[in-house]
């Protein structure tokens, strides 16, 4: 198991460091916005852009994970990653991500976990589901003005609705 973390004790305000958060993305299209989310970690990790660009690529053509309501969860397993990381991109306009229901996406959950961690990959997956399948979280992460408040709206649904 990662660096002594136990699968029950993971906390998405945990993983979701200030520097992987952007409010403000750019880019409109599909392609471009998955750049601008692997930039976003490159620039604060050591993991190498173009092997994360290639593996959330491969991922999205097994099928978009656009899942509805505004939202994409975009997730790898990475050879090397020494633990998970989360980032939280929003995007103002919206991107046509592929989703089920064919709305555009405004928020995007990336995380890129270990390759052998399996277990913990899904738990945090299901946490990340569970979060955003409440309309309420949602619209207020769509309308949140810093990342302070990101932290509180996570926070405060992981405490309450375990």
């Amino acid at each position: 198991m990662t660096e002594g973390v136990k699968h029950r004790d993971i906390k998405l305000p945990d993983l979701l460091k200030d520097k992987y958060i952007e409010l403000d993305l750019k880019e409109k299209e599909k392609t471009k916005l998955i750049a601008e989310l692997v930039d976003i970690v490159v620039k604060s990790s050591r993991i190498k852009d173009g092997v994360l660009f290639k593996a959330i690529l491969k991922r999205e053509k097994l099928g978009s994970t656009a899942i509805g309501n505004g939202i994409a969860i975009p997730h790898v397993k990475i050879k090397g990653v020494k633990k998970p990381l989360l980032i939280l991109g929003r995007s103002a306009e919206g991107v046509n991500f592929d989703a089920l229901d064919g709305e555009k996406t405004y928020l995007f959950f990336m995380l890129i976990s270990p390759q052998e961690e399996i277990g913990l990959h899904l738990k945090i997956l299901a946490k990340i589901s569970h979060l955003v399948k409440d309309k309420f979280v949602v619209e207020r992460l769509k309308k949140v003005k810093d990342k302070h408040e990101i932290f509180e709206i996570i926070s405060g649904f992981e405490r309450y609705f375990k």
